[in-house]
């Protein structure tokens, strides 16, 4: 598959799930505040000082932009998805938040979003869907472009350094009971025979007064493992990098923390 082919099938996956994004969730708005907390909580380990600026530059539809703007952060969002960054901006809105959003490739940061920021944000197994060295490299050192000295990285992944010895086929099916009928959301992956790519079809099962609906979605990751994300952000002149698992945290994924030196002969 191709660069464009991956770029393309990467923002039909989210263009699709803009709309329905939330129903991935229990409650998506309990989840929104309990990320920016666990989020604020290591930002603040780190950094200290009046209201500081965060990039999110994988928002989605703003699932952690939208909670540390409401913490008081002052926050900008970008997203390779239209369709995700529009309802990140209605969603903001609704909430009388401030936060300006751009439609942009991680990889071209330094190229689409102007500025620069204390924190740089990447939740929610983004990163993955870069599936080269390459891309990863790029993403790294455009992240890098838009941090301030001795600003933050943050970053969540999936658990793949276990995941790549499990190979599992299933996302488990979670099933949530609300006031608009009950849904069932699943995932299917399909392992390359040698190598670390998948391919994840996304499921959203709903009952409604009218019978059962189906939306599905596909795309691509790469299992990068923790050594491997490591790496590419020390040779991108990170310094300071840290993993963070679970049970520390209180987040759903293992976090990579990552600080811009102060100077260049902090390396």
């Amino acid at each position: 598959m191709s660069e464009s082919d991956v770029i393309a099938m990467t923002r039909q996956f989210y263009d699709e799930l803009a709309s329905n994004y939330h129903q991935i969730f229990a409650n998506w708005e309990q989840s929104i505040q309990r990320q920016a907390h666990a989020l604020d909580r290591i930002i603040r380990s780190e950094l200290t000082g009046p209201p500081l600026s965060v990039l999110d530059c994988t928002c989605g539809i703003g699932t952690q932009a939208i909670g540390l703007a409401e913490r008081g952060y002052q926050v900008n969002g970008s997203d390779l998805s239209p369709s995700a960054v529009r309802r990140a901006i209605r969603e903001a809105r609704s909430r009388g938040i401030r936060i300006q959003f751009t439609v942009a490739d991680v990889r071209e940061l330094d190229a689409s979003v102007p500025g620069s920021f204390d924190v740089v944000l990447s939740c929610d197994n983004a990163l993955p869907h870069l599936l080269t060295d390459e891309d990863l490299g790029r993403a790294a050192r455009a992240i890098r472009a838009k941090l301030r000295t001795g600003g933050l990285f943050l970053a969540s992944i999936r658990d793949y350094d276990r995941l790549l010895v499990e190979r599992p086929r299933l996302d488990p099916p979670r099933v949530f009971d609300g006031p608009s009928g009950r849904r069932i959301v699943f995932q299917l992956w399909d392992w390359e025979t040698h190598g670390q790519t998948y391919r994840v079809e996304l499921f959203i099962l709903r009952h409604t007064a009218r019978g059962w609906t189906m939306r599905h979605s596909a795309t691509r990751y790469r299992a990068i493992q923790r050594g491997e994300l490591t790496r590419v952000l020390r040779d991108d002149g990170f310094d300071e990098i840290r993993w963070r698992m679970p049970d520390e945290t209180g987040f759903f994924q293992p976090i990579v923390t990552a600080r811009l030196p102060s100077s260049p002969l902090a390396r």
